[in-house]
C-alpha cells in the first residue's frame, strides 16, 4: 500500500486546506512536521524531508508518494536534486512560489535558486491562471525543468483554504492517475490499491 506524505508550505496548511482534508479522512497518510514554520530555511527543510520519508521508508516499508504544496515544492524538488529517491515512487507538486517575485516572503531564505535537475519520478506540476506568488508562465516553466506534467487548473489563487476549494475533487483525481502511472513504472506496487477519498 502506498503511504502518503504531506509536503505543505510557509506556516503549515490549516484544517480546512485540501493537503489536510486528504490526510483526514485516507488511509496511509503522514504529514512533514517543520521545526518552524514561520521562518523557513532550506537546509533545514530538506534534511527534515529526508529525515521524515527515511523513517517512513523504514517504519512502514511502503512505496512513498509525496503531496506537496506551495513552498513545499521547491522543498521536494531540493531533495530530489541532493538525494537518492529510493523509495520515493512520485510527487505531485501544487503552486509552487516564485521566490524573486517582489512580493514573495522575507521570511524564506535558502530556497533560491530553485533546482534546475528533472526529478526522476513521475510527478504533475499544477498552477492557477490568477496565483498571486507565481505566473503560470513560471509554473509551466518548474515543470519543463522538473520533467512533471504539467496541469493548469483556471483561476484558483494560490490553490489552498482561501481558494474555496474544499477537498478539491480536481486534484483527487489528478492524484489517483499519478498513483497509476507511478504503478504502470514499478509494478512491484499493487495496482488501484487506494484512492484518496476512501474511507479510514
Amino acid at each position: 500500500m502506498t503511504t502518503y506524505l504531506v509536503v505543505p508550505g510557509w506556516q503549515n496548511s490549516g484544517p480546512q486546506h485540501w493537503q489536510s482534508l486528504w490526510q483526514q479522512k485516507s488511509r496511509n497518510w503522514y504529514r512533514v512536521e517543520q521545526a518552524d514554520w514561520e521562518n523557513p530555511v532550506g537546509d533545514q527543510w530538506v534534511a527534515t524531508l529526508d529525515q521524515t520519508i527515511r523513517s517512513l521508508g523504514q517504519s512502514r516499508g511502503n512505496p512513498i508518494l509525496l503531496v506537496a504544496h506551495s513552498l513545499g515544492c521547491l522543498t521536494v524538488a531540493h531533495w530530489f536534486e541532493r538525494h537518492s529517491p529510493d523509495g520515493v515512487i512520485g510527487a505531485m507538486l501544487v503552486a509552487p512560489p516564485d521566490l524573486t517575485q517582489p512580493n514573495a516572503p522575507k521570511e524564506i531564505v535558502g530556497f533560491l535558486p530553485p533546482p534546475a535537475s528533472p526529478i526522476p519520478v513521475p510527478s504533475v506540476l499544477v498552477g492557477s491562471t490568477n496565483d498571486p506568488y507565481c505566473s503560470v508562465d513560471v509554473a509551466q516553466d518548474f515543470a519543463r525543468t522538473w520533467g512533471s506534467t504539467f496541469i493548469n487548473a483556471g483561476a484558483v489563487g494560490h490553490i489552498n483554504t482561501d481558494s474555496g476549494l474544499g477537498e478539491w475533487p480536481q486534484g483527487q483525481r489528478l492524484l489517483a492517475d499519478l498513483v497509476e502511472q507511478a504503478q504502470e513504472e514499478d509494478p512491484s506496487i499493487t495496482p488501484r490499491q487506494e484512492r484518496t477519498t476512501e474511507p479510514a
